[in-house]
């Protein structure tokens, strides 16, 4: 078993033989003046608060970033919500206008046939005869009415009037030989909804924000 080393006795001043100071091992200071005190008190603050305002930088920059994290979510959902609203406020525009034109179509059935005829007549002006066809119990004295309209448009050919138990309400189906029109509320509602929805698939969460002006 190996013995402990033993330190040597050391000496805070060494002298040699002439009595010189070889080696002096500074002693700590015990007593400062109030300069002294109050200059370590400064340096002290200083460290100090340079620490707590790095630290208080460091909370800041991670309190912004969970409010930027959160913010993102939160616009994310509005987003979301902005957009089924304008799904459903499109879905109701249309419910309520296809009422109405259900309701104006009941009331004047022959109106959007009549409105065809006038747009086509250009298109039907040489062509000898006009086959219509309507949805059963929509002939009655349709013939005479749309032969007035012809007339006025220029169209002085044979026209024929059919029923098709295929069509309902304010269908129809203009044949003028070299082409045809057609017309079906439902076809056509269907067709304005499959656009619209389309739309705003296209628009998605990237649409301007509801109220232009940004207030509310």
């Amino acid at each position: 078993m190996s013995e402990p080393l033993l330190e040597k006795f050391g000496f805070d001043t060494v002298f040699d033989g002439g009595g010189n100071v070889t080696r002096s091992t500074p002693r700590p200071k015990r007593f400062f003046a109030a300069e002294e005190v109050e200059a370590i008190r400064a340096q002290a603050f200083s460290e100090g608060e340079s620490k707590a305002l790095g630290e208080m930088s460091a909370a800041q920059a991670r309190a912004l970033a969970e409010i930027a994290r959160s913010a993102e979510q939160g616009l994310g959902g509005l987003a979301r919500a902005a957009h089924a609203h304008r799904e459903g406020s499109a879905d109701l525009a249309l419910a309520c206008a296809r009422a109405i034109a259900g309701e104006v179509l009941d009331l004047f059935p022959r109106a959007a046939l009549e409105k065809a005829l006038e747009s086509l007549a250009r298109e039907i002006e040489s062509e000898p005869r006009l086959v219509v066809t309507v949805a059963p119990g929509q002939s009655e004295g349709l013939q005479e009415a749309l032969s007035a309209t012809a007339a006025a448009s220029g169209f002085d050919g044979q026209i024929l009037v059919r029923e098709d138990g295929g069509r309902t309400g304010a269908a129809f189906t203009l044949d003028f030989g070299d082409g045809s029109a057609s017309y079906d509320p439902d076809e056509a509602a269907d067709r304005v909804r499959s656009v619209l929805k389309a739309a705003l698939a296209t628009e998605g969460l990237h649409a301007e924000p509801l109220d232009p002006g940004g207030e509310g």
